[in-house]
């Protein structure tokens, strides 16, 4: 039968003949993931289980990228028992320190996930990866504890919603607003546990770096994964980070899906998610004069090079507003130094913000960016739960890097076009 891409990849890792959806299949997995929160807990239930050792120490990636560096004695503990269970294993893709950034930005930068790929992690935006055309899903830590002494895991074939862009950009609208839209369409559980396939013209013009922000947060539409195709410009950022081998992949034609969408972008403008769901989406010109204390940019979402290199576009020659507090996270040491050495963090640093260093840091309401009572922030991040950043009477709203930056020169939601 024509395989959609969820279909194809998981074909490629199972001995089981894939038939169509709903069907329960086992699967060798590419690489296993976890970080400092989740890790623990994996460690315990693996430790529980009786194994003795991980299936393979290349393929299990544990990454001390949320609370770190330590910012309390919890986190360091936490962080210890990563570290220590590291050692025992032999891990070779063990992170913390100077070598480490955020997880989704650091993996592929490694070259350590790519096209054809299943990856499992104690993440939920594990489905980052589907920017380049891996089977890429987050999972619980008991889940991931099976995996990492197995090497594999079971999945039900997800149902799949095809998702067509068409038309034209306008100025300051891409990746992150393309998939707002779609969450603020179909809502939070418009793609509950189904694979969300990315097509059209709108997205084959993306880069690398777009393709992974919008997988990125196919979870936040209640996706397993988000998925695009490979195509040449994929195959070109996987040999460029060191990986070989990798092959097209496209879907076959007369594939199954359950839901078709067309989606034009012509004439529309940046969209941010409002409180306290990523669905609440809205035009940015909505919400102008909406006061702000803060402006985060980074995360696993839009803490990439080009996302840097936008809000650098937006700040340069301006300063944040003197009520409003500009934190600058980039995601690894790789784009932290790319960043400097293109001059980034002079612009960044003339504006007034705080360049720390490559953490998840306030996305989850961890350290370096909590919010008040009554506070609100425009972030780069992928989740505006209420509470998310901080205290439960706070607020997130959700935008691209432009926006984000141009709100924090105004000290107030704004079009960047309109400073």
């Amino acid at each position: 039968m024509p395989h959609n891409l969820a279909q194809k990849i998981l074909q490629a890792h199972t001995d089981e003949e894939i038939t169509g959806s709903g069907q329960i299949v086992t699967c060798r997995v590419s690489l296993v993931l976890a970080n400092d929160i989740t890790a623990p807990l994996a460690i315990k239930s693996f430790k529980g289980m009786g194994a003795a050792q991980v299936f393979d120490k290349d393929k299990v990636a544990l990454v001390c990228d949320h609370f770190t560096p330590n910012k309390d004695i919890d986190s360091a503990e936490q962080v210890k028992v990563v570290r220590d269970f590291a050692r025992e294993m032999g891990v070779t893709h063990y992170y913390e320190g100077g070598d480490c950034g955020v997880e989704h930005a650091l993996l592929p930068e490694l070259g350590l996930v790519g096209p054809r790929d299943i990856v499992v992690g104690a993440d939920s935006h594990t489905c980052t990866y589907g920017g380049l055309g891996a089977f890429a899903t987050g999972m619980g830590s008991t889940d991931i504890a099976g995996a990492m002494a197995l090497g594999e895991t079971w999945f039900k074939v997800p149902t799949t919603i095809r998702v067509e862009y068409t038309g034209q950009l306008e100025p300051f609208v891409g990746a992150k607003d393309l998939i707002l839209h779609l969450i603020g369409r179909i809502g939070v559980s418009g793609a509950l546990y189904q694979a969300l396939e990315f097509c059209g013209p709108v997205i084959d013009a993306l880069s690398i770096e777009g393709r992974m922000t919008m997988a990125n947060m196919a979870i936040e539409a209640g996706g397993k994964v988000g998925l695009f195709q490979a195509d040449a410009k994929t195959l070109a950022y996987c040999a460029a980070h060191g990986r070989t081998g990798d092959k097209v992949l496209k879907a076959d034609p007369g594939a199954e899906y359950e839901q078709e969408l067309l989606l034009s972008v012509s004439g529309m403008g940046p969209q941010v998610a409002c409180p306290h769901l990523p669905d609440n989406v809205r035009p940015v010109d909505e919400l102008k004069g909406l006061r702000v204390d803060q402006a985060v940019i980074g995360s696993c979402t839009n803490g990439r090079i080009e996302d840097l290199r936008e809000a650098a576009a937006v700040l340069k020659g301006r300063r944040a507003h003197k009520n409003v507090r500009l934190i600058i996270l980039p995601a690894t040491p790789k784009i932290w130094r790319q960043a400097m050495d293109e001059g980034l963090f002079s612009i960044f640093l003339d504006a007034g913000a705080v360049v720390g260093p490559p953490t998840c840091g306030p996305c989850l309401g961890g350290h370096m960016g909590i919010l008040a009572g009554g506070e609100r922030c425009i972030a780069t991040t992928n989740r505006n739960f209420r509470g998310r950043m901080g205290s439960l009477e706070s607020e997130v709203y959700l935008a691209n890097p432009a926006v984000a930056a141009a709100s924090a020169v105004a000290g107030e939601i704004i079009h960047p076009g309109k400073l």
